[in-house]
């Protein structure tokens, strides 16, 4: 079997890839290197070029004819950043994929993984979130994804086309191989500012302390980034079971059940790592929210799937990514 993969070349995209490979899946890789990283596509086939593209997309489908399913993975995902620039978050994430979408239509392909996010969701009062919670998106991020899922939906209901969203929230650590890991040397999301507080000495702020959690910090639900992988090669096996022609599109959520604070989070790295991180309070960021975490009933019904990575397992992994590539991704 062989799929596409349109951000193949970031975090996420590059490890799906690796999952799919070890599974006896083949990736044919679509990156415009933006954020993605070229040497996460060695040994794959690989397109460097945007998703809205159409000669491009063309081109992918006729040279990998046999190409079954596109996990769609490409997108901005800095918070912060959306509200900073909602105008190219809006471009990027929802116009180039509404194009990408068509130019699928265009070369007959049937099935699509959209990597959504639990981002869009309403948390319920206990903060956890499922498949029919209610939508709440609160940052333009967020509601990039939330605009996607419902046009593709509507795409799906008419267009030989049909569109399984994957909903999840904080993925943490690395291919245990170690093939791939995060791109970034300062990336934005708690884990790691904890990693750079480690190397710089400096504090780790905890932004937002009087959230309606346990400890005041915000929560979130971290699942290794090898289990996210798992799942979508198990959406892609599954997908004609889960979708047909009465079930055109439809939403499962990927999470460790399991929601962890900002401050745990804290304490979970400083169990790990050889130095510890001190910690301290600071205001909320623009877009920041108190969080939630996923019950992913459905994932395992549908997809026979759950995480079996612990939190430890991700911070681990993650240093020893950054460990091995810190002089590689501070050099760029």
């Amino acid at each position: 079997m062989k799929i596409l993969i349109s951000g193949g070349a970031g975090y996420i995209g590059s490890t799906v890839a690796s999952a799919c490979i070890d599974a006896g899946i083949t990736p044919v890789i679509l990156d415009s290197l933006v954020t993605g990283r070229r040497e996460f596509t060695a040994g794959r086939a690989f397109y460097q070029g945007d998703i809205a593209d159409g000669g491009l997309i063309d081109r992918i489908f006729a040279e990998h004819p046999d190409i079954r399913a596109v996990v769609h993975c490409a997108a901005l995902i800095v918070v912060p950043d959306s509200v900073a620039d909602p105008v190219g978050y809006y471009r990027a994430n929802v116009a180039k994929t509404l194009d990408f979408t068509d130019h699928l239509l265009r070369n007959g392909c049937g099935r699509l993984i959209f990597s959504s996010s639990a981002a869009i969701y309403q948390a319920n009062d206990d903060l956890t979130v499922r498949e029919d919670s209610a939508i709440g998106t609160q940052s333009p991020y967020a509601r990039t994804k939330a605009v996607c899922e419902g046009m593709l939906a509507d795409i799906a209901a008419t267009q030989p086309i049909r569109a399984l969203s994957l909903r999840y929230f904080n993925p943490i650590g690395a291919d245990p191989q170690m093939r791939t890991g995060l791109q970034l040397a300062r990336p934005s999301h708690a884990l790691g500012k904890l990693i750079e507080a480690r190397d710089t000495g400096v504090p780790f702020r905890v932004t937002g302390t009087d959230w309606p959690t346990r400890d005041g910090s915000g929560i979130r639900d971290y699942i290794h980034v090898w289990d996210l992988a798992a799942a979508h090669v198990a959406a892609v096996r599954h997908f004609d079971e889960i979708l047909d022609e009465t079930t055109r599109s439809t939403a499962i959520n990927l999470g460790t059940g399991t929601g962890t604070t900002v401050r745990e989070l804290a304490a979970a790295f400083n169990t790990v790592s050889a130095t510890p991180v001190a910690t301290v309070d600071a205001p909320a960021r623009p877009g920041d929210v108190a969080g939630a975490y996923t019950v992913s009933d459905r994932a395992k019904r549908l997809l026979g799937w759950e995480a079996t990575h612990s939190l430890t397992d991700g911070i681990r992994d993650s240093l020893e990514w950054t460990d091995r590539h810190r002089t590689r991704l501070l050099g760029d």
